[in-house]
């Protein structure tokens, strides 16, 4: 049996610019050599977001670099790749997205123990620019305080 390496990719610009409501786990349906990329950790999360299109929810904007080894199979690094939730998940984030408008955003991106790899999103509200100078500061007052103990 294969050991895990606890492969983690975080957004960690997501907690900066939003606000996390809901939290999913999704599969996410990968082409070729793009799994030994995550592997490596050659993934940029800064910059992605989730749509539903077709009653389908997409993952868009994820950079996973190409895999050197390759050989001949080319796969485009920014490529829309296929979020996979049950019914009533895809129901319950459609309706917050339609409703309430708020927005999916991915926020790490792991190897789970049975080597498949898992995307958690989050449902989220945005933060006014004064919400982020007030989490700055509580972050900031956090550090301090655990450096003095």
């Amino acid at each position: 049996m294969k050991t895990n390496n606890n492969i983690i990719i975080k957004n960690r610009k997501a907690s900066h610019e939003y606000f996390f409501l809901e939290t999913y786990i999704a599969g996410i349906q990968l082409v070729g050599v793009e799994i030994k990329s995550i592997r490596d950790g050659r993934v940029n999360l800064s910059e992605a977001y989730c749509v539903f299109q077709n009653g389908e929810l997409y993952l868009k904007n994820t950079h996973i670099s190409p895999y050197e080894n390759a050989g001949y199979e080319k796969v485009d690094p920014l490529r829309d790749r296929k979020l996979l939730l049950n019914k009533n998940e895809l129901r319950k984030l459609s309706e917050g997205v339609s409703r309430k408008g708020l927005t999916i955003v991915p926020t790490k991106i792991f190897i789970n123990d049975r080597s498949l790899c898992k995307v958690e999103i989050c449902l989220c509200q945005g933060k006014k620019n004064y919400d982020k100078r007030e989490s700055l500061k509580e972050k900031d007052l956090k550090k301090r305080t655990n450096n003095l103990e």
